[in-house]
């Protein structure tokens, strides 16, 4: 089950100081367990007019917004294509996910062009993104003890053993569990009903999840080390090329 998403959300590109190349549904409705009370996670890619790239003033090159919506809160971040096309080659998971997240809000041929060059960003030095981001959400939950970013610590564990294994990105908890503990999936229900709920009365012990918890940072380490991606990415050129092309042409005519 995942949350609907309100149909208000096709309204925002269009409300943007820039063209979005594409804004994509981050964040727990992207990860398989939204509440009914979550947030919204926009994020997606603008592209700057050449004035603002090569003259004296230049663009914001991410932007960043907040606001209520019919009750809804919305958080939107953006940021322009060469900086985006910089957070790729940088190794960054999370950018990625943005890119390749099929909860899909605003398109373009840009889009589907720069979803085709993915592939030649990913590395196994990706591993490292997801377990720095599985340290911080389980110290998180340590301090917390909220159920969030447990899932969170979960998630990116097992996203990055798939990635790691396959070479594909999967961020949908729901469609990993297999690889999980088998507890998993009555937690991401919790996580459903409360946004912010601590851990059901019938939840596991501290013992067990961080035991689990370890075992599969271990797993990810030694996937990361067989893994058959390459240790640099090989679409430098290829999106150096793309945002000088797409810089020129404005979009227009892509």
């Amino acid at each position: 089950m995942t949350a609907i998403l309100p149909d208000w959300l096709a309204e925002i590109p269009g409300e943007q100081p820039h063209p979005l190349i594409f804004a994509t549904v981050s964040g727990a409705h992207l990860y398989g367990f939204p509440s009914r009370d979550s947030d919204v996670d926009l994020r997606g890619v603008h592209l700057l007019p050449l004035d603002q790239v090569i003259g004296l003033r230049p663009g914001e090159e991410t932007i960043t917004r907040s606001w209520l919506r019919e009750g809804v809160e919305v958080d939107l971040v953006t940021h322009d294509l060469a900086k985006f096309c910089r957070l790729l080659l940088g190794r960054n998971g999370y950018v990625l996910e943005q890119l390749l997240s099929p909860l899909v809000v605003a398109s373009s041929p840009l889009h589907e062009e720069l979803r085709a060059l993915a592939s030649g960003c990913l590395t196994r030095h990706h591993a490292h993104h997801y377990l720095g981001f599985a340290r911080t959400q389980r110290r998180l939950f340590e301090r917390t003890g909220e159920l969030k970013p447990l899932l969170y610590a979960f998630r990116v564990l097992l996203t990055g053993i798939h990635l790691m294994r396959t070479g594909e990105l999967v961020a949908d908890l729901t469609r990993l569990l297999h690889g999980g503990p088998p507890y998993l999936a009555e937690l991401v229900a919790a996580k459903r009903a409360a946004e912010h709920g601590v851990l059901p009365g019938d939840a596991p012990d501290p013992v067990r999840l961080a035991g689990d918890l370890d075992r599969l940072t271990a797993e990810l380490g030694a996937a990361r080390d067989a893994s058959a991606l390459p240790d640099t990415a090989s679409a430098h050129d290829a999106l150096h090329d793309f945002v000088v092309s797409a810089r020129l042409l404005g979009g227009a005519e892509r």
